[in-house]
């Protein structure tokens, strides 16, 4: 019996959501909502803030079929507070787990980004499957910079976090040279 199309891509985007949650969990204030020296503006709490509002148009955007992700709210409280960022993870992980529509590849529409300085149609033709992709391979580079960040702040990250899962496993085929 097969299941339902997206169902691994529901499944992955959780298991990012669980990983920043452990993540904020394990960080203190002071290092989840400041700049390290060497790469000011750079802060785990933005990036995060980032990646959860893009999970917020998207679930916020299938149910009228159309996604734009440049409607994000730009909550700095979530990049400033580690227990609001956890609510918000937690929140979206239950909507990813419990939403039915995610199950299905229903085509959809996604608004161009930055379509306000374009000419012509803003949005491109999508589906609920595509756009979880996307959100996957969107949060795993956001990860990159956190894993970037929390280094500069001399922070030991785990290196396979921020890593895509086929580069993963492309590593674990090669044999290291002696």
């Amino acid at each position: 019996m097969r299941s339902a199309p997206n169902t691994d891509l529901v499944a992955t985007n959780i298991v990012w959501l669980r990983q920043a949650l452990e993540l904020v969990g394990r960080l203190d204030d002071a290092t989840f909502a400041r700049a390290p020296r060497t790469l000011a503006g750079y802060k785990v709490g933005s990036h995060l803030r980032h990646i959860l509002e893009f999970y917020e148009c998207f679930l916020s955007g299938i149910e009228w079929l159309h996604i734009d992700y440049d409607a994000r709210r730009r909550d700095e409280t979530v990049e400033g507070s580690r227990l609001a960022a956890s609510d918000r993870i937690r929140l979206l992980i239950r909507r990813l787990e419990h939403d039915p529509r995610l199950l299905e590849d229903t085509a959809l529409l996604v608004r161009i980004e930055d379509a306000a300085g374009r000419a012509g149609d803003p949005w491109l033709s999508s589906s609920i499957g595509r756009e979880l992709q996307a959100l996957s391979s969107h949060t795993i580079h956001h990860f990159a910079l956190i894993a970037v960040t929390l280094t500069a702040h001399g922070v030991a990250v785990d290196p396979d976090f921020g890593m895509s899962p086929s580069t993963i496993r492309f590593k674990s085929t090669q044999v290291v040279a002696a």
